[in-house]
């Protein structure tokens, strides 16, 4: 007889791409970005750093084999659907939330291949320019060298980390510069 609970359990890899997304958002809610780095406080700001945590973790899971693969596309399918439920709650109508996912999707792609290339050439000029456009955006704020450093070293301490250790959402992210 199939037992119900196992039928509807879900896959280990979603779970694990749910965890991954909770460490991402949690990291990415840290204070000292906002209060130290001048991160604003806003949608759009809050987008970015998700998104730029997100896209440090997919780095990380890239070509590690399909179990990295699935949780990656897990984690990917996690932030997709926090970002179409955070549209909702702020009230955006259904009609208006596939445009907007769209619109969201292209930044999110286009962000992750330029911060994909930036630190595949380690150029720290270059990421605290794309910082400055993408996450300090209409703000005068002298924090791009400040996350570009920290995006460098959490970009380093994510590849030197054991696969399981991410895997099972245990991400060491490194100190926020204050």
């Amino acid at each position: 007889m199939v037992n119900l609970r196992q039928m509807f359990r879900p896959r280990p890899a979603r779970l694990a791409g749910e965890a991954l997304y909770e460490a991402a958002t949690r990291q990415a809610r840290q204070p000292d970005f906002y209060l130290s780095l001048g991160v604003p406080d806003t949608v759009e700001g809050r987008f970015e750093l998700y998104s730029l945590h997100v896209v440090l973790l997919l780095r990380r899971l890239r070509g590690d084999g399909g179990g990295a693969a699935e949780v990656a596309q897990a984690l990917f399918d996690t932030y997709v659907s926090a970002l179409d439920n955070a549209l909702r709650e702020m009230g955006v109508g259904d009609l208006s939330v596939a445009k907007k996912m769209r619109k969201l999707g292209e930044a999110f792609y286009g962000r992750a291949k330029a911060y994909d290339t930036i630190l595949a050439a380690r150029d720290h000029t270059e990421l605290a320019a794309l910082i400055g456009r993408t996450v300090f955006a209409d703000v005068a704020s002298d924090g791009c060298g400040k996350l570009a450093d920290y995006v460098l070293a959490g970009a380093d301490g994510l590849a030197a980390q054991p696969l399981e250790a991410v895997l099972e959402a245990r991400p060491r992210w490194p100190e926020v510069p204050v």
